[in-house]
């Protein structure tokens, strides 16, 4: 906890850092870069990029107040992230001005938006997308333009495994969501990192949640029950309709066995009353319980609180923070050039960037973060609590 404090106070020097974007002061002459971000805020990306919204437009105002170069920020509702009303969004963003695009919180909901900017040349950032594909590897050369400030699936992943191990557990289920790239990944991940370490796999289940049906996912529970396992890992996410028939059935069958799952399975707006959620894990960024072990964190989201609740109480909060302080400090380093590529040729150089959701480090064929400290925070019978901390000290191929 006391390395995390630390790192933490690197964050005041990067709000410094942000917020002088041209190091001129007021004698510098004043510059206006347009940010357009495509959020959902009705579909299954709504508890994420709520959260990270509401803290990034504070973040802008907080910028503007002593930068030479001045942010403005524009939205568009993307209604659920449909392909064609995400597109359009990107349109209307671009059409209005918009010189750097944000986009959703998944890669494959955020496409429609990533290639419509990367092609007109736009620096393309999400708050939290948590795959290596937001970037050359899914978007060909233009993919250098697009950048996440999420934790790559490999890295989370492995610290996932990592945590595990230090619990004593040694026999694992893994059960897949197919439905995106990230679900995937991330188990992926686990696994070799698991190996790795000397664990064993037990069983392995696969499912799709979004667009699957309660009978599959009872099958699916029903196999898993069959199995000793020490623990249960999967990553998915609430809205996309699986995860909480998955937890119940397999708690209805007094199955109590640890659940762990990655930061797609944050916030408490999905709990159900009967059964309650109890013995279940997640990674995250940061708390927005309050009870985060970085005082500034915990700030934030008091300050926030509203708005972070209705987004549905998770740890996206902080992304939507450093994505902006990110672009601000890519801006300080252009000069105030808004030119994709200029941008995209700074972000590279990022390493071990503070920010208040941990250290940011991108390469030229990583452009999503890894190396972050993750919070760890269990729920008993409805109640999340930080319970420690983890950081990856593998990231596995996959």
């Amino acid at each position: 906890m006391t390395k995390v404090r630390k790192a933490a106070l690197a964050v005041v020097a990067v709000g410094v850092a942000a917020v002088a974007v041209v190091g001129g002061g007021s004698a510098a002459p004043q510059k206006t870069v347009t940010i357009g971000w495509a959020y959902d805020g009705v579909g299954n990306m709504a508890a994420y990029d709520g959260p990270a919204l509401a803290t990034a437009k504070e973040r802008v105002k907080q910028v503007n107040k002593s930068s030479a170069t001045k942010l403005r920020l524009i939205t568009c509702n993307t209604q659920g992230n449909k392909p064609a009303i995400a597109k359009a969004c990107a349109a209307k963003l671009v059409s209005q001005g918009a010189q750097i695009v944000m986009t959703t919180c998944d890669v494959d909901y955020a496409a429609p938006v990533v290639q419509y900017a990367i092609d007109r040349g736009k620096l393309t950032v999400a708050a939290c997308i948590g795959t290596d594909q937001m970037g050359p590897k899914r978007f060909g050369a233009k993919g250098r333009l697009a950048y996440s400030f999420g934790n790559v699936a490999q890295d989370e992943g492995s610290a996932m495994a990592e945590f595990a191990w230090k619990q004593g557990w040694r026999n694992a289920s893994l059960a897949t969501d197919t439905v995106i790239v990230y679900f995937r990944n991330v188990v992926q991940a686990f696994k070799a990192r698991w190996e790795q370490l000397g664990g064993k796999v037990v069983a392995e289940e696969t499912y799709q949640s979004a667009g699957g049906s309660p009978a599959s996912w009872q099958s699916t529970v029903t196999r898993l029950n069959a199995k000793q396992a020490d623990v249960i890992v999967t990553s998915t996410a609430p809205p996309f309709g699986a995860q909480v028939p998955i937890m119940s059935g397999l708690r209805t069958l007094g199955n109590n066995t640890p659940i762990l799952n990655s930061w797609a399975g944050d916030g408490n707006y999905w709990y159900t009353p009967d059964p309650k959620i109890t013995n279940y894990y997640y990674v995250t960024f940061a708390s927005a319980f309050g009870d985060d072990p970085v005082k500034a964190v915990n700030a934030l989201r008091n300050r926030y609180e509203g708005a972070i609740a209705k987004g549905g109480n998770t740890g996206a909060f902080v992304t939507g923070w450093s994505a902006i302080d990110g672009i601000a400090l890519a801006l300080q380093r252009t000069g105030g050039n808004p030119n994709g590529a200029a941008l995209a040729a700074q972000m590279e150089k990022f390493k071990n960037v503070p920010t208040l959701s941990g250290l940011v480090t991108f390469s030229k064929a990583l452009h999503t973060v890894s190396g972050r400290t993750y919070r760890v925070i269990r729920v008993q019978n409805n109640t999340p609590k930080v319970v420690g901390v983890i950081k990856a000290k593998v990231v596995p191929k996959i």
